[in-house]
């Protein structure tokens, strides 16, 4: 996802070379500079693929969630057109078409 975005790599940075100019910049204290860049670098990536990883996580949950949540007010439903005394061939099959979705939902996780 980011890595569209994201220009440079850790390796990117290790490999760069500096033209030497007379009046340059001591190059250990670009290497060392360079080297905590790297590090950081490093780090926002891997903070990044654990974001990415959590993010898939809660959205499954969520999904479940919203499944149960389904099941949950269908179970309602059955549970309060079951409080009349007439039972029809209608609210038979209603219940079972419940049941099936309960059962086979359950299955699939």
């Amino acid at each position: 996802m980011y890595q569209n975005k994201i220009t440079l790599t850790p390796q990117d940075i290790l490999e760069k070379e500096f033209k030497i100019d007379t009046r340059g910049y001591r190059l250990k204290e670009v290497d060392q500079f360079l080297d905590v860049v790297i590090g950081d670098y490093e780090q926002f990536i891997e903070l990044l693929k654990d974001s990415e990883k959590e993010k898939e996580s809660l959205l499954e949950e969520i999904m479940k969630l919203k499944q149960e949540i389904r099941n949950l007010k269908m179970s309602i439903e059955i549970a309060k057109s079951s409080d009349s005394k007439e039972v029809t061939n209608v609210d038979v099959i209603r219940r079972l078409s419940q049941l099936e979705k309960i059962v086979y939902g359950k299955e699939e996780e």
